[in-house]
């Protein structure tokens, strides 16, 4: 499968499905501290107990175990993911009030609107589409949560090298996505202050 086919963001996870399995691996995290490092931010930024959650490129379900695990007794957490084979591996981890389904959401966008969502998360997701992509799959989260959007990704905003080996990954440009949600709403908040040099950034919007 080439760029030019219409789901070509999903390689990079296909490919490491192949090599990992289930695995941590298959995430494409460096590791577990860094993952958990951006779940946390999550946290700090928006109050999440007691919400729907609909956490859209789920993998094996790491941020649902996370939130468990730090005391976030969430109302309802649905994961989606495009790799069948990891949410087979979430649903046996048996989370409570946690949900998973296989789909790609970029292709049918009202997957994003499982369980009704208050809060959309992307931790990630973004990272291997093309702006044009990201934005009119930003959208439909937008449409579709009653709260907040949620997302985080590689910034090229960072002191560190420009040109380090990415893999499959890229970098976004943190102003252009912070244009494009101020747009939206003027609820907007943007950090990039959770790993030394900035290399990445989570971007909150609420419904006011």
């Amino acid at each position: 499968m080439t760029d030019s086919q219409p789901d070509h963001y999903l390689d990079p996870y296909r490919d490491a499905q192949g090599d990992f399995g289930n695995n941590f691996g298959v995430t494409l995290w460096a590791n577990t501290k860094s993952q958990e490092r951006r779940f946390k931010v999550f946290t700090q930024m928006s109050y999440l107990p007691g919400k729907r959650i609909l956490d859209a490129g789920c993998s094996r379900g790491d941020m649902a175990d996370f939130l468990l695990k730090q005391g976030v007794e969430y109302e309802s957490y649905v994961g989606i993911d495009g790799l069948a084979e990891v949410i087979d591996y979430a649903n046996q981890r048996d989370l409570p009030r946690a949900e998973f389904h296989a789909g790609d959401f970029v292709a049918d966008t009202s997957l994003l609107a499982i369980g009704n969502p208050q809060v959309i998360t992307f931790s990630g997701t973004l990272n291997t589409m093309d702006d044009d992509t990201a934005m009119k799959l930003l959208d439909a989260a937008w449409e579709a949560c009653t709260e907040t959007l949620m997302f985080n990704f590689l910034s090229s905003r960072t002191t560190r090298d420009q040109h380090e080996e990415l893999g499959p990954a890229r970098r976004l440009d943190p102003l252009k996505y912070l244009d494009w949600a101020i747009q939206r709403t003027g609820a907007v908040q943007l950090r990039q202050d959770y790993f030394k040099r900035g290399h990445d950034a989570t971007i909150k919007m609420c419904k006011v």
